[in-house]
């Protein structure tokens, strides 16, 4: 399999596409044209491409149907604190095919820094993976789910290939020793065996990205996703969030309310640092850049 990175990204990038406010050029805005399918955006050193749900699927489809291999990771808050966090979570984020925006956290702080992005770029998982399992079940594609416990995952696996009837699923749990050379190894050949199109990886964050960053050379599967509660959801054990909400940038507070123990300190603690983290970036605009996918033009703010 082969790897590239601007091909799969997007297409074409109209000039007029992004715009300034003011002849200074301290606001920016990016419009909705329908011509505008990626960008990346680099908030504090932190490439995030920012792309709507047609543009990822396209890629996805793509890279499978040309037998590439693509990783595809996402920023929230909680993503962009561990990327500050642990330099080799950073590596691998960067080094994704794809990272692209889940979190209006994310938006908010890049409009804060003075580029106002449409809502489409936030892409999260609940929106997204329809559209994926949709175009897989249209082109047949195999997946494999990894993570959750035996019997979650079984129901997820069995709740898919109702809904998708001509794609294939297979799986693993999560409950294995990450540690252990042989499991994981054994691991990575029952996943070839499979020979996956779409491998979804849903350990939680950052477990999910150290096994993949860890064993991605070894996997023969077209894309590999990190999804973290994402099959949790696809079994029906955790409820998706009202669009409404999510929107207006209130699902970590849907999420709080629904697990106060365990989100607490990723949320109230999390959030702070990020906010505090943005909020002193401000006193230097040039640590956030736009790049033009293909690259068009680069634009410094």
């Amino acid at each position: 399999m082969n790897n590239s990175h601007s091909s799969l990204i997007g297409s074409r990038i109209d000039d007029n596409s992004v715009r300034s406010e003011n002849k200074s050029g301290e606001k920016l805005a990016v419009g909705k044209k329908e011509k505008v399918t990626a960008l990346s955006v680099y908030l504090l050193g932190r490439r995030i491409d920012c792309m709507n749900i047609p543009s990822i699927v396209e890629a996805i489809r793509k890279a499978c149907i040309e037998d590439k291999q693509i990783t595809v990771a996402h920023y929230n808050i909680h993503g962009f604190n561990l990327s500050m966090q642990l330099p080799w979570y950073y590596q691998f984020l960067q080094s994704a095919e794809i990272t692209n925006c889940d979190g209006m956290g994310i938006l908010k702080a890049i409009s804060f820094m003075g580029l106002d992005l449409p809502v489409d770029y936030r892409v999260s998982y609940s929106l997204l993976m329809p559209k994926i399992l949709e175009n897989c079940n249209q082109n047949e594609f195999s997946v494999f789910l990894l993570g959750g416990k035996p019997q979650i995952l079984q129901d997820a696996i069995n709740n898919l290939q109702q809904q998708y009837p001509k794609a294939s699923f297979a799986g693993h749990h999560g409950y294995f020793d990450k540690e252990d050379p042989e499991a994981n190894e054994a691991l990575v050949e029952q996943i070839n065996q499979f020979q996956p199109n779409i491998l979804i990886v849903g350990m939680g964050m950052p477990i999910q990205e150290y096994w993949v960053q860890k064993y991605r050379h070894k996997l023969q599967a077209n894309t590999i996703m990190v999804g973290g509660a994402i099959i949790d959801r696809m079994a029906g054990m955790v409820s998706d969030c009202p669009r409404f909400i999510s929107d207006s940038g209130f699902e970590w507070l849907y999420r709080l309310v629904r697990e106060p123990k365990r989100l607490a300190a990723r949320y109230l603690l999390g959030n702070s640092a990020f906010a505090l983290q943005i909020m002193l970036a401000t006193f230097n605009k040039s640590l956030l850049r736009v790049e033009l996918t293909p690259k068009v033009e680069s634009i410094d703010c």
